[in-house]
């Protein structure tokens, strides 16, 4: 008895972080690029527990010999899903969307020097601290979006329209119509995005490669010439939100069964100490 309320403890130790994984993706389900988490589960360690043989009575037997017996479930990984997530048109000329699973801008690094990705493309435009007639390019953080030479990306003030085409190339066009080319937007393909950490604020960055024996060519493309980019539109959550419910729900029952077997158990447990 006591090994049962063992294993229905820890599950539902385990359930929790399956339900707080659900809420996070449920409170980031209008979040601008943001990508959903899964939690998966597996078997504790268990034992197989013999039964003893008697000859006549095992002949013809079909089911497995013994007894698998283990110490609950316990959540093996909580993946990041990359699925692609629906388009919201804008007409805004600083939003830009991916339109490919696996790309993603760049922004600033951290004040330790760690990379850090978005697929979030709300961009605004910043005054460059004392430069008249120019802007950074920046996201709803504040922070600046790097371009194709690794760099902030610099923007003349006020242009009279900026075209983005699909490649990530920012243009500038005048009121006569003429275009001038100023900048390129980084975009990089992840091509192992299973090893991405979370940083929050929905920025990804790399464990230290190192420890993996890995350098940055081999989970990542930069400098790509893809045609991936789509201005005036938004990316966001992969989140379905129906499908979320379901498995909160879901979790909230297998959460209470495992609370009815402890309850169960210390019944049980009670009216054999009062036999004695």
């Amino acid at each position: 008895m006591n090994q049962s309320m063992i294993n229905s403890s820890v599950t539902m130790g385990q359930i929790q972080h399956k339900l707080d994984t659900i809420g996070n993706n449920l409170a980031n389900a209008n979040t601008t690029g943001f990508k959903r988490r899964e939690a998966s589960f597996s078997d504790l360690l268990f034992q197989q527990v013999n039964n003893q043989r008697v000859g006549p009575y095992e002949a013809g037997r079909e089911s497995p010999e013994g007894i698998r017996r283990g110490s609950g479930a316990v959540i093996s990984q909580t993946a990041l899903r990359f699925e692609q997530g629906d388009m919201q048109m804008t007409e805004r000329d600083l939003d830009v969307a991916l339109t490919a699973p696996g790309y993603f801008f760049e922004v600033s690094p951290t004040e330790n020097g760690e990379r850090r990705f978005t697929r979030s493309g709300s961009f605004y435009l910043s005054p460059v601290p004392g430069v008249e007639g120019q802007n950074n390019l920046v996201n709803q953080q504040g922070e600046f979006v790097l371009g194709a030479d690794g760099n902030p990306v610099v923007l003349p003030a006020n242009p009279f329209q900026l075209r983005i085409n699909e490649s990530g190339v920012i243009s500038t066009v005048d009121i006569d119509g003429n275009e001038e080319e100023v900048a390129t937007l980084q975009l990089v393909n992840i091509t192992r995005p299973q090893l991405l950490t979370s940083l929050g604020e929905n920025y990804y960055t790399f464990p230290n490669l190192d420890d993996l024996n890995l350098a940055m060519e081999d989970v990542m493309e930069e400098g790509v010439d893809a045609q991936v980019v789509q201005q005036g539109a938004l990316e966001m959550a992969n989140v379905d939100t129906a499908r979320q419910m379901a498995d909160m729900l879901s979790a909230q029952r297998f959460y209470q069964f495992n609370s009815s077997a402890i309850q169960m158990t210390d019944q049980m447990m009670g009216m054999i100490t009062n036999l004695r």
